[in-house]
């Protein structure tokens, strides 16, 4: 449970139990008024960094690749540990014209057309999840449906085993963020190292016997003339499990739990007066799982009168950019029929989240389930926060829906399974 607003002297972003503990929204208004580039002293043996809560300033460094990089990591855990090991090699963590030519490979399975066929499972998959979840009263929906829709659809794009997909979700909850405070960095480590060692295992699989998964065509793939890498593969693997999986099912499991809360929100998705894709944006401006991104100085620059230094990391908020009044009309409403919304849950300019599309596909799908198979919904119990200092949300939610009569039996003309 969130505490009130701590001074603001006594706040270390760099301690996942600051975000579990308080409630930083003034926290985050004070710097946008008063220190937008911020220094979070060393704590803990961390060292420090800058932190970057407007709007605008994130977009501006998102879209600078001259004076910052990816390259030195672009999430705390790794550039306050001295780098990523994937740095040229994993998308996420890799600039210039490599980024560009490995982007090329992986839009190719992640573009809008090629996703189509994706798209469609995703829908039914969902509504059978929200139809069972609906016919049975409730469940934990975290664990019960959000933990199933994503991990399900990434894991199909890379051929995954379906025996092996609750073992890789644990993982993926342990690698970045738990609700248990007696997971360490250690452990997170730990989990990290499984999942690199678990796609090894399945890269030397596809060498062996292609499919047509996407693991197989990263096999297959190379960059000016040089085939990918075994390591390469497997780095590009783990980025698209965490991404795939994490940020939609946090987003997912903030949708209803926001939506439970607010009733009149909810009356106007369920009686079509807001958009579903209007409505996805903001439900992903209202989540931010992602709550930062961060980049490495290379170039000597100055943002409102602060001068950055190569070496420093500057750490780039989603948590506050999108909650920024200078963008933002209301910024701390829940509006569905939001418009313009230029949220920033996907990042922005070169390393834009390549997964978008999908995430976007998954967060409607649940959205219309909603809308059809039920008339509302409440929280019925406790909701457990996770502890990271990169992520944001809820581990469990158990929810009671109220099943919406017509519309159930109009899936089961449709279906009769």
């Amino acid at each position: 449970m969130t505490v009130g607003t701590p001074a603001l002297d006594t706040v270390d972003l760099g301690d996942p139990n600051t975000f579990a503990d308080h409630d930083l929204n003034e926290f985050w208004r004070t710097l946008r008024d008063t220190a937008p580039v911020y220094w979070n002293s060393p704590a803990d043996g961390r060292q420090g960094f800058w932190v970057l809560s407007r709007h605008d300033d994130i977009m501006a460094t998102y879209r600078d690749n001259v004076n910052f990089t990816s390259e030195q990591g672009n999430v705390l855990v790794t550039l306050l540990g001295g780098g990523d090991a994937g740095a040229g090699r994993m998308l996420a963590v890799t600039d210039g014209h490599r980024h560009h030519e490995l982007r090329k490979i992986l839009q190719r399975v992640l573009s809008p057309k090629v996703l189509d066929e994706v798209a469609r499972t995703v829908r039914s998959n969902t509504r059978q999840l929200i139809r069972e979840a609906v016919e049975s009263g409730g469940c934990d929906f975290a664990e019960q449906i959000a933990s199933r829709i994503p991990m399900t659809t990434i894991s199909n794009l890379l051929g995954v085993p379906e025996q092996d997909r609750d073992f890789l979700l644990t993982l993926t909850k342990t690698a970045l963020s738990t609700d248990d405070e007696d997971v360490d960095e250690v452990d997170s480590e730990m989990a990290r190292n499984e999942i690199l060692m678990y796609f090894m295992d399945i890269v030397e699989e596809r060498r062996e016997s292609p499919g047509d998964d996407v693991i197989s065509m990263l096999v297959g793939s190379s960059v000016d003339g040089v085939p990918l890498s075994d390591e390469d593969v497997v780095l590009n693997c783990y980025s698209l499990i965490i991404g795939g999986d994490e940020t939609s099912r946090l987003t997912m499991i903030d949708c209803v739990h926001t939506l439970a809360a607010q009733p009149e929100q909810w009356r106007r998705l369920k009686h079509g007066e807001v958009a579903v894709e209007t409505a996805v944006d903001e439900v992903l401006r209202w989540a931010s799982p992602t709550m930062h991104f961060g980049r490495s100085v290379v170039r000597e620059t100055e943002l409102h009168g602060v001068q950055l230094r190569p070496g420093e990391i500057v750490t780039l908020w989603h948590a506050s950019g999108n909650r920024d009044e200078r963008v933002f009309e209301r910024p701390g409403e829940f509006d569905l029929g939001r418009s313009p919304n230029k949220h920033m849950a996907f990042g922005y300019g070169p390393h834009f989240c390549i997964g978008s599309y999908l995430a976007k596909v998954e967060i409607s799908e649940l959205l219309l389930a909603l809308r059809d198979f039920t008339t509302g919904f409440e929280q019925t119990g406790e909701a457990l926060r996770i502890r990271s200092n990169f992520l944001t949300g809820l581990s469990t939610l158990p929810v009671l829906f109220r099943p919406d009569h017509r519309g159930l039996k109009k899936a089961l003309d449709r279906h009769p399974y």
